[in-house]
C-alpha cells in the first residue's frame, strides 16, 4: 500500500487484500509473489501468510485518508476477484470506492468472469452500474487469454480497460468494442520473456483504428525500466476519456452482512432456476 507508485500508469496503490494463485502463463514470473515473500522475511505483518490470499480489513478505508485526488491501482499485490474472495468483502471495497469518489480506481483482474458476476450483484444492491470513476480491467497476455476481453464486456460498468502485460505473443485481431483503454508492455525480472516490436506496434495500430486510448508502459528487461518506454522515438501516454457521471451511489448505506445474504439468495435462486431447466 502506498500513496505514491513507480508504476507509470497509476499514482498510488491500495491493497485491501494480499496474495493470489497462478492461473495462466502470464503469472509465471509474478513480481507480487516474490515481493510478498521478501516482505514476509522482513517481518512485515501484513505478509505473514506469504502469497496466500488474505483479506486486509485494517487497510480497507486507506483511500479515504488521502485528501488529494489520485489514480489508485487496486490490488497491485493480489486479485480482488480471487476464488477465495468473499463477495461481501469485495462489496466493502467497492463501498470505499464509492465514498472516496475524489479518486479514480483502477481495478485489474485475471478473473473477469467473477468480476462480471459481482457487477450484477452490485447493480441489484446499489441500484445502478459501477460508476465511471471505478475503472474495471482485465489482464490479457496472449491469444489464449483473449476470452477475458469478452468476459470484461459483460461487466456492468462505465469504464473498461485491458492490461496487455506481460505481452507474451502476438495478440492477433482484437475486438475492442466497449473497451476504453489499453495498457501494453513487456515483462521484467531476472527470467523475463522478451517482447517483439511487431506485437506492440500491431496492438497500437488496432487501438488507433478503433479509437481506443493506449498506454505503452515498458519494453521490459532485467528491470522494469531497462528497455525504456519509447517506441519509434515517441511515448504513448494516453488515458481514457471518461464521461463524468454523478455518483448517486455515494449516499447508499452499505451493510456487509446484508450484502452477503443478498448474494447468497441470488446464487441460490440462480441454481434453482438452473435445476428447473435441466
Amino acid at each position: 500500500m502506498s500513496n505514491s507508485s513507480s508504476i507509470e500508469w497509476t499514482e498510488a496503490t491500495w491493497n485491501p487484500t494480499t496474495g493470489c494463485t497462478k492461473i495462466s502463463t502470464g503469472c509465471k514470473n509474478c513480481y507480487a509473489e516474490k515481493l510478498s515473500n521478501r516482505l514476509n522475511l522482513m517481518g512485515v505483518k501484513k505478509y505473514k501468510n506469504n502469497f496466500k490470499f488474505t483479506e486486509q480489513p485494517q487497510d480497507l478505508e486507506l483511500p479515504l485518508t488521502w485528501k488529494k485526488s489520485k489514480k489508485v491501482f487496486v490490488n497491485s499485490m493480489s486479485d480482488l476477484f480471487h476464488e477465495d474472495a468473499r463477495m461481501e468483502y469485495i462489496g466493502s471495497c467497492f463501498n470505499v470506492m464509492l465514498k472516496g469518489n475524489h479518486h479514480v480506481y483502477q481495478v485489474l483482474t485475471k478473473r473477469p468472469d467473477t468480476m462480471s458476476e459481482f457487477s450484477k450483484f452490485f447493480e441489484n444492491y446499489f441500484g445502478d452500474v459501477i460508476p465511471s470513476h471505478i475503472w474495471m480491467g482485465t489482464s490479457v497476455e496472449n491469444g489464449d487469454s483473449k476470452w477475458r476481453i469478452d468476459a470484461l464486456r459483460q461487466v456492468r460498468c462505465h469504464t473498461r480497460f485491458l492490461s496487455i502485460e506481460p505481452l507474451l505473443g502476438s495478440m492477433g485481431k482484437l475486438d475492442l468494442t466497449d473497451i476504453d483503454w489499453v495498457i501494453v508492455g513487456g515483462e521484467s525480472g531476472a527470467k523475463f520473456r522478451p517482447v517483439k516490436k511487431e506485437w506492440i506496434v500491431d496492438i497500437i495500430k488496432q487501438c488507433k483504428k478503433q479509437k481506443v486510448a493506449v498506454f505503452f508502459k515498458q519494453w521490459g528487461g532485467f528491470r522494469p525500466k531497462s528497455g525504456g518506454r519509447t517506441l519509434n522515438g515517441r511515448t504513448y501516454d494516453q488515458y481514457p476519456k471518461i464521461i463524468d457521471v454523478e455518483n448517486i451511489l455515494k449516499e447508499v448505506e452499505y451493510d456487509e452482512k446484508e450484502f452477503a445474504k443478498f448474494c447468497h439468495l441470488k446464487i441460490k435462486s440462480k441454481q434453482k432456476s438452473h435445476l428447473v431447466n435441466i
